[in-house]
């Protein structure tokens, strides 16, 4: 059974300076935008953040990296047109950048959920990406080996849990919620509602409460409802 936190303070306690950090969300939509403000306020530092992009205008996780929490950001859309922030600290050498291609980057998740040792792409092959990596020849066509990327924590947005942690999501704010959810020694939800345990139909149920550690009920960010359609 999920631990059902009073607040996100309490769901975010016990990340570590240092610690890896797998956040959901596709752009806005999906962003657990209460846990990752949770997580500026709690002060951890020397963050390696794992995300899609690399935070849009000045909230959510564009707000922890100007906060100097944030040591390397592994994504695979570092740049667009409101991520200010970060391209503002990468010019300055204040933060580090692994690009990954995002099916590269999904992938590298989800194998790490699934206990797999890495895996064979032709993504990437032949560029920068590919630079100091294994490359093999299969059925004549060119490979890189990519390893899984896994997280100390994971902070994830569902849109209702019931007390055993299963989750739901809305539309598009599911994206990468459920392989995080499997890739990450500590994981945490914030969801728009609780409901008892049997009040989610089981056939709509995407992350099963075993992956989930806490759970915490919040207000949707109105950016992230918006997006997540």
């Amino acid at each position: 059974m999920a631990e059902i936190s009073e607040d996100v303070t309490a769901a975010v306690r016990g990340i570590d300076d240092g610690s890896t950090v797998l956040i959901g969300g596709f752009g806005r939509a999906g962003l657990p935008f209460a846990l990752v403000d949770a997580l500026r306020e709690s002060g951890a530092r020397d963050l390696t953040v794992v995300n899609n992009n690399a935070g849009n205008g000045t909230t959510g996780l564009a707000a922890l990296l100007a906060a100097g929490q944030v040591r390397k950001v592994i994504c695979s859309f570092p740049r667009q047109k409101d991520s200010f922030v970060f391209d503002e600290l990468y010019r300055a050498g204040k933060v580090e950048l692994e690009v990954v291609p995002q099916g590269n980057l999904a992938e590298r998740i989800r194998a790490a959920g699934a206990g797999i040792g890495g895996f064979f792409t032709p993504t990437g092959f032949g560029t920068s990406l590919a630079e100091g990596k294994e490359t093999r020849r299969i059925d004549g066509r060119d490979y890189v080996f990519e390893l899984p990327i896994r997280g100390d924590v994971a902070l994830i947005r569902a849109h209702a849990a019931d007390r055993m942690g299963n989750l739901v999501y809305r539309k598009t704010g599911r994206n990468f919620g459920p392989v995080m959810a499997s890739a990450a020694t500590l994981t945490v939800a914030e969801v728009t509602e609780v409901v008892p345990t049997g009040g989610l139909d089981p056939e709509a149920v995407v992350t099963p409460g075993i992956f989930v550690d806490r759970v915490v009920a919040t207000e949707p960010h109105p950016a992230g409802e918006e997006d997540a359609a």
